[in-house]
């Protein structure tokens, strides 16, 4: 069993992003990845008393859980079914430590169940706010709450002592990556309270890939050849454009006061280990000790 392993409860989501790379992973159910993630949904409606039996195991060693690093956990279907808090109470009663990442404003539900868990144990809680454009979310990430909505969340886990970062994603280049618009992110990202920012670049994977692709194609025609050029080599954006982002939203951080908490403040939490978070590490640690990168147009 891995350090870092994950709860699996909704396959697909009801509120969908064009560009959601748990796309894919609907294929692995022989189902679409296209309308059929956007309308079609699994539930592991026993995961709660699944997990319970787990922790409980002799063989269990308290390996860490991570949760919504495929699928958001507070989806709306959570409404429904209501099983995180059967999932938080085990881990609660188990100590064993656990983060979330969600869109969701359902996880206020069970505010009294995380304030309970972080008494016993580590958790960690991230928010994913990419940008704050209204016009941008209502198109690009349909059925979620509003930015402004999720920063909301953050505001109220801070305010009960639990610290929650944000993470920035995605940041969609030439349409929410422009120097004011990210500042306008990072400044309502500093403004709820948020214990870090972590920026990262929109990364179409195959199953997503395509299907962003012709909403892009639908809604922004002329940026269709930038993103070949700029997503040629593959998912993820060149290093020298993520290093940019991350240094322009590191500098905005700095300059907002995001950063560790200070004594009498919300402990900080860390934003859970995914593969794109732990790349987006590694280019910031490259970045430190690289030569200033050169913009080359793309036109």
């Amino acid at each position: 069993m891995p350090p870092v392993s994950g709860t699996r409860r909704h396959r697909a989501r009801s509120s969908t992003c064009v560009y959601c790379f748990a796309r894919k992973t609907h294929s692995y159910l022989d189902l679409d990845t296209g309308l059929g993630f956007d309308s079609q949904i699994v539930v592991k409606v026993n995961a709660p008393e699944l997990l319970r039996r787990r922790l409980g195991s002799r063989r269990w060693q308290g390996e860490h859980r991570a949760m919504g690093t495929n699928v958001d956990c507070y989806q709306r279907a959570e409404g429904r079914y209501q099983l995180m808090p059967g999932i938080l109470a085990a881990l609660r009663d188990h100590a064993n430590p656990f983060s979330i990442l969600t869109k969701g404003t359902l996880i206020l539900r069970d505010l009294e169940l995380l304030k309970q868990a972080s008494q016993v144990t580590d958790i960690g809680i991230s928010v994913s706010v990419g940008f704050v454009e209204q016009e941008l979310w209502r198109t690009v990430e349909p059925g979620t709450p509003a930015p402004e909505r999720r920063l909301d969340v953050v505001r109220t886990l801070t305010a009960h002592g639990i610290g929650c970062g944000v993470l920035m994603a995605p940041v969609i280049p030439f349409l929410s990556d422009h120097p004011g618009q990210l500042r306008a992110t990072v400044r309502a990202i500093a403004a709820s309270g948020a214990t870090s920012v972590t920026p990262l670049v929109l990364h179409p994977r195959p199953g997503a890939r395509e299907w962003f692709m012709a909403w892009l194609g639908h809604h922004h025609p002329h940026l269709v050849r930038r993103y070949e050029r700029l997503y040629a080599e593959g998912a993820y954006a060149p290093k020298w454009y993520q290093r940019r982002i991350t240094r322009q939203v590191h500098d905005l951080a700095e300059e907002y006061g995001i950063g560790p908490t200070g004594a009498g403040m919300p402990r900080r939490i860390r934003v859970p280990e995914t593969a794109e978070a732990q790349e987006m590490a590694e280019v910031q640690e490259t970045s430190e000790h690289a030569p200033e990168p050169i913009q080359l147009t793309l036109l």
